[in-house]
């Protein structure tokens, strides 16, 4: 396969590390490779270690390269952690020549980002919710019409600069280039979100392993994005500390039998539990461990309902609410979010997946899709790319060329 055709999103999440490779077609992407590894050198979203976090980086790139029959040497990294924030902002410019042209709609942008962002922390997204021409309101696309006054407003992503330079260098130091950094709930958004959820108002909150990623959309734009530092390993603590069992013991007795709502659970059901320091294991009622699950769980939701209020955007979702990541393939997760948010709940999986669809179909790989479906919509729109410190030059070059050709 030729380096120009796949695109490759790795997710970097706390609890695992997933490279999938796929190719843009028509209907969607088509998923040739995939590639798991467990991830060890994250903390709440954010890199702790880098040797660990490259070592996990190398073993999902060579999975997915052997699945896919490809070198692997550029992709879309996802970002996360409670150092993500998220605001509104607004830009007015003057309309030259009666017309909008590209150059107006950059300026508009340029005028929304003029904002004080502290020397600690880089804006990774800026995403344009809504162009207004001349007070005519709810405009996508404003390219060639007529008006002498042009806003726009968007939503402006910010992280620490540090957190975003610890991805970029766990990539490079495994050999790779990262051609953008996407926060994890747009990139999740894309891969399980439909376009009439988008459009009526919806909330997606993706359950992962370290963090709990909001982003909230209506009237076809992103309207609010949050992280909550808190996730799957949570529920996996509260479980190994209970059960009094080792930690990865708790991991699989979540993920096999853990449920959200205790009232689910048969209370003849009995579980094995594996004894801490080569003890013999005991076998306690799953009642127990649906007890230490759902109080965890809800208050994980009740946070994220905390969260959708206090920005007031909880009026706004008319589509309801979609969990997706691994902690939301908990039984009773569902139906537990219907009661908190008292709104229709359901699983988002990914969507518009040719391939190898089986093997991604399920929302721990939400990410890792939504990413590979990011870079395909990317692939040859010029953007900036983080890219290794050797190509700063031609990056620059290539700048003063754009500027020169600007002034004549």
């Amino acid at each position: 396969m030729a380096k120009s055709e796949f695109i490759v999103g790795l997710d970097i999440g706390t609890t695992k590390i997933c490279a999938v490779v796929g190719e843009a077609t028509p209907d969607g992407v088509d998923v040739v490779g995939i590639g798991n590894s467990p991830s060890t050198g994250l903390r709440k979203g954010v890199v702790v270690n880098i040797e660990h976090t490259v070592q996990s980086i190398k073993k999902a790139l060579e999975e997915a390269e052997l699945m896919a029959g490809c070198e692997i040497r550029s992709v879309y990294a996802g970002i996360a952690g409670s150092h993500i924030k998220g605001f509104n902002s607004h830009g007015v410019i003057a309309v030259k020549g009666g017309e909008v042209g590209q150059k107006d709609v950059e300026r508009a942008l340029d005028a929304a980002k003029a904002v004080a962002i502290p020397l600690d922390r880089e804006v990774i997204h800026i995403l344009p919710q809504e162009y207004i021409v001349d007070a005519q309101r709810g405009i996508v696309d404003p390219l060639g019409m007529a008006g002498v006054r042009l806003e726009v407003k968007v939503h402006i992503v910010t992280g620490a600069v540090t957190s975003a330079q610890n991805i970029v260098r766990s990539c490079h130091r495994s050999g790779l280039d990262v051609s953008d950094i996407v926060l994890e709930s747009l990139a999740s958004a894309k891969a399980v979100l439909t376009e009439e959820e988008r459009e009526i108002g919806v909330a997606l909150v993706d359950l992962g392993g370290g963090t709990t990623d909001i982003a909230v959309f209506a009237n076809g734009s992103i309207k609010h994005t949050g992280v909550l530092a808190l996730g799957g390993q949570n529920l996996t603590n509260d479980i190994a500390f209970g059960l009094r069992t080792p930690m990865i013991s708790a991991e699989k007795i979540k993920i096999k039998y853990g449920c959200a709502m205790p009232d689910m659970v048969d209370h003849n059901e009995v579980i094995e539990v594996p004894s801490v320091g080569g003890r013999e294991g005991r076998c306690l009622s799953r009642q127990v461990l649906a007890e230490i699950c759902g109080p965890r769980m809800e208050e994980i939701l009740s946070l994220v309902d905390q969260e959708l209020v206090r920005a007031g955007c909880k009026n706004s979702i008319g589509a309801g609410v979609v969990l997706t990541g691994g902690t939301a393939l908990m039984q009773g997760t569902q139906e537990m979010g219907e009661q908190i948010f008292n709104l229709p709940t359901r699983i988002g999986y990914p969507r518009n997946i040719g391939g190898l669809r089986d093997v991604v179909n399920s929302p721990k790989f939400a990410t890792a899709v939504g990413l590979l479906c990011y870079g395909a919509e990317m692939e040859g729109v010029n953007r900036t790319i983080r890219i290794r410190d050797e190509n700063m030059f031609g990056k620059i070059l290539s700048r003063m060329k754009r500027w020169f050709s600007d002034i004549s």
